[in-house]
C-alpha cells in the first residue's frame, strides 16, 4: 500500500477511535450525576472521582488520538482506561443470565478497541497528524 493510502486510513481509524471516546466524555459531563450514579452502583469506589477524571481521560485522550497529538502514550493510557472500565461495567461472569450475553458483547467489543488502540501506541498516528508534523519542524 502507498504512503497516502496508509495516512489515510490512519486518519479514518483515529477518527473513529476517537468517536467513542469523546462523545462519551462530553455525555458524562452533560449526565454528570447519573454517571455518578451508575459508577457508584456498579461499586466503583470513589465514583464522583472516578467518573471525572475517566471524563478527563476520554475527551484529552480522545482530542490528542483525533488529531494525532502525543498519539503513542494517548492510545497507552485510553488502552489502559478501556480495560479497567471494561472490567467494572460489562463484567458478564458475574450479572443475571439474561443479561450476560449483551455484557459479553459489549466486553468483547471493548477488547478488540483496546486491540486498536494499542496498534496505534505500536505504529503512531500515521503522516497526516500532529506529531508527523511535529517531526517535519
Amino acid at each position: 500500500m502507498n504512503n497516502s493510502m496508509n495516512n489515510a486510513l490512519a486518519l479514518a481509524g483515529r477518527i473513529l477511535m476517537a468517536w467513542l471516546f469523546i462523545p462519551a466524555g462530553f455525555g458524562k459531563i452533560a449526565g454528570f450525576s447519573g454517571s455518578v450514579g451508575y459508577a457508584a452502583a456498579m461499586g466503583m469506589p470513589l465514583p464522583e472521582i472516578g467518573v471525572a477524571v475517566g471524563l478527563l481521560i476520554e475527551l484529552v485522550g480522545g482530542i490528542f488520538l483525533l488529531i494525532g497529538l502525543k498519539t503513542r502514550p494517548a492510545a497507552m493510557v485510553l488502552a489502559f482506561f478501556t480495560v479497567v472500565a471494561t472490567l467494572i461495567f460489562h463484567a458478564y461472569w458475574s450479572v443475571p443470565a439474561d443479561q450476560a450475553m449483551m455484557q459479553q458483547l459489549l466486553f468483547n467489543k471493548n477488547i478488540a478497541v483496546v486491540g486498536g488502540l494499542l496498534a496505534f501506541a505500536a505504529w503512531g498516528a500515521g503522516g497526516w497528524s500532529v506529531d508527523a508534523n511535529r517531526r517535519r519542524i
